[in-house]
């Protein structure tokens, strides 16, 4: 049975992949049957798709809701004017640009002017096509101002939404979240929600991801236990608005573009729902992290709460990846990230505190691109103050930190506005030129068989 959690005027059922049921009024889902003739309390039955019809059971996503009015009653979609130029879902080299260079932004900051969560909202990089149901986009946001008198709507994919500052009380049509910094939200393709900024100006980061939804990742040897747990995934408990609001706008997002309907009620009217596709949030503190124990540096993998993965085994359309508080034991080893280069491609964020491979530049708020093949690691900094530190360095613990990666099979492009930006840091690729030769033919290699290795 679904556990239920209150946070406040804030309740939950917990769970991931569950088939949830919730009702704002005793006896307001159908006891034996989806649509019945006549609904409990003369209310609407209406489904919702995830997934097709025919997608195999233990994939296929659907919820049904029961309204007091249908989402079908609205007035003809218009172009939203003024629209928003800065979001794209489909990349191609006409309005976006591949760059093999390893790119990163200070913190953008909050607009002066009125700005709520849909105008603030900006495309990053991505790939591939919403209107092909294969790729991705990556987003960030700065608003100061809660949405009024309208609800968005994201037809092109999912949501996954990293805020950085500020709380969001997010009103879905299951019913209402409170996300703070350091937790995540998932607002599922289709459903029409609202954003509030309780706390005044925020900002943070979104992926969107078409033609699939996220999954927890398949825990393998480390068994039944690990990473995040199923239970810790929160979903709202159903709660509506019965009035009138005339001149009420659905903002829908559809190929990247913005289209707006007028109708004269609240969306969030839902008295009662039960299914398994459902906006969720998480909170990444309760993220059970696993690391290497005795020597070497784990591979970021191990890592992952979240992935949307391709058709081919192993490989992840996109992986949410973050880097928690942990403790760092392993002997003999360099222990920030290793060098790499990467056939996936790496976008990363910082919520707060700092990332232990980068000791100036990247400030929370901010974000890096290190596209795929090109090189990325620790900076000279790092590099050097874990060499001073020596093979003797006891275990150490990394607190007050929260960074985290979006990763991906398919190569970004990157938009205009984000390589125009006052924010892109041009002088990112000087972190790495102090890096010497430490290179000595009169090496000798250090016996470490007798160092407890």
């Amino acid at each position: 049975m679904d556990e239920l959690k209150p946070a406040g005027d804030f309740h939950y059922l917990s769970g991931f992949g569950n088939h949830f049921s919730s009702e704002a009024l005793p006896g307001a889902l159908p006891a034996d049957q989806n649509s019945p003739l006549i609904c409990p309390y003369g209310l609407y039955a209406e489904q919702i798709s995830g997934t097709s019809f025919t997608t195999p059971r233990t994939h296929n996503l659907f919820s049904w809701f029961y309204r007091i009015k249908p989402s079908v009653t609205h007035e003809p979609f218009k172009a939203r004017v003024p629209s928003n130029e800065r979001l794209l879902s489909e990349f191609s080299q006409s309005n976006s640009t591949t760059n093999p260079t390893q790119l990163r932004w200070k913190p953008v900051e909050i607009p002066d002017s009125p700005t709520d969560f849909i105008d603030g909202l900006f495309t990053v990089c991505g790939s591939g096509s919403s209107f092909m149901r294969h790729g991705y986009a990556i987003h960030m946001y700065t608003a100061n101002k809660s949405m009024d008198k309208c609800a968005f709507c994201n037809a092109d994919g999912d949501f996954l939404i990293v805020p950085q500052q500020g709380r969001l009380v997010i009103t879905t049509e299951c019913g209402r979240l409170k996300v703070s910094p350091g937790e995540i939200v998932i607002l599922p393709q289709g459903f029409r929600f609202s954003v509030n900024l309780p706390d005044g100006p925020s900002r943070g980061y979104v992926s969107e991801i078409f033609g699939t939804h996220f999954r927890i990742p398949d825990l393998g040897p480390i068994g039944a236990n690990g990473l995040a747990s199923p239970r810790d995934f929160l979903v709202p408990t159903a709660w509506y608005e019965d009035k009138l609001n005339p001149g009420y706008t659905i903002v829908q997002k559809f190929g990247g573009e913005l289209f707006v309907a007028v109708q004269d009620f609240s969306p969030f009217n839902v008295v009662a729902w039960h299914g398994n596709y459902v906006p969720y949030k998480y909170d990444l503190k309760k993220f059970c992290p696993y690391n290497t124990v005795l020597f070497d540096h784990s591979d970021p993998s191990i890592n992952t709460v979240l992935t949307a993965p391709t058709d081919k085994p192993g490989v992840a359309l996109l992986d949410f990846v973050i880097f928690p508080p942990r403790w760092l034991v392993a002997e003999h080893t360099f222990r920030p990230p290793y060098y790499h280069r990467n056939c996936m491609s790496e976008f990363m964020g910082l919520i707060y505190g700092g990332y232990e491979a980068k000791v100036d530049g990247f400030l929370p708020g901010g974000a890096s691109l290190h596209n795929c093949m090109t090189p990325h690691g620790p900076d000279t900094k790092s590099y050097e103050a874990t060499i001073a530190c020596g093979n003797d360095v006891g275990p150490s613990k990394i607190t007050g930190t929260m960074a985290f990666m979006f990763e991906s099979c398919l190569i970004p492009r990157v938009t205009p506005w984000c390589l125009q930006s006052p924010f892109l840091d041009h002088d990112y690729y000087r972190c790495w030129i102090g890096l010497r030769s430490y290179f000595n033919k009169e090496f000798q290699v250090p016996n470490l068989q007798n160092n407890g290795k």
